[in-house]
């Protein structure tokens, strides 16, 4: 038996992104709605990355080769392979790592980019089914609002660091509000999904 594809909800979280886009550009080109409209699209990237993904295991599981794949993203079969493949380990039957970290560093990033500009529905997009059912998106904009209310006004956020545990990707982003500091903690599937989001004291961080 087939797993069910991906895509469908891979491009409903786009979509919202894009949607949220337009909305952004639509009449305004001030500075201030020009740089949140640059910050949107950046924030994109992973998005776009994790629909081609779930698009090329959907032309896989029909059939179609890596060549063939490769021939359709102008690049050789081997990039397409080396780009999307997944090499199991005989030892193990599971797939073998690669390295995941650089698109959930991007991804956790933008989260509190969003969360930041008001926008916890394209955040909440991004949650796995049981972080969906834990808490929808009125509730993670006022976790942000009482963070706020506590440590002021967001101003900044520091360079990230990822590790990895299990089958996740932990990403700890320094958050840096008008007064005091905070760690924002983004846990990722292999695929981008949000398994995790804390907002954590420094201290309690490490």
């Amino acid at each position: 038996m087939s797993t069910p594809s991906r895509t469908p909800s891979l491009l409903a979280s786009l979509l919202a992104r894009v949607q949220g886009l337009a909305a952004s550009v639509h009449g305004r080109h001030d500075r201030s709605s020009t740089l949140v409209a640059v910050q949107r699209a950046a924030g994109m990237k992973a998005d776009l990355e994790a629909v081609l993904a779930a698009l090329v295991t959907d032309a896989r599981d029909a059939g179609a080769t890596w060549q063939e794949v490769g021939d359709v993203m102008s690049i050789s079969r081997q990039a397409a392979y080396q780009r999307f493949g997944q090499v199991i380990d005989p030892r193990t039957g599971r797939p073998l790592e690669k390295d995941v970290t650089s698109g959930s560093v991007e991804r956790a990033t933008a989260v509190f980019d969003l969360l930041s500009t008001g926008r916890p529905d394209e955040v909440h997009a991004l949650f796995d089914d049981e972080m969906k059912k834990a808490m929808d998106p009125t509730q993670l904009g006022d976790v942000w609002s009482h963070v706020l209310g506590s440590v002021g006004a967001f101003e900044s956020s520091g360079t990230p660091t990822a590790r990895r545990s299990g089958d996740f990707t932990v990403v700890d982003v320094p958050l840096h509000f008008e007064a005091g500091d905070m760690v924002g903690r983004v846990s990722c599937h292999p695929d981008g999904r949000l398994a995790g989001l804390f907002l954590l004291d420094p201290a309690a961080s490490s």
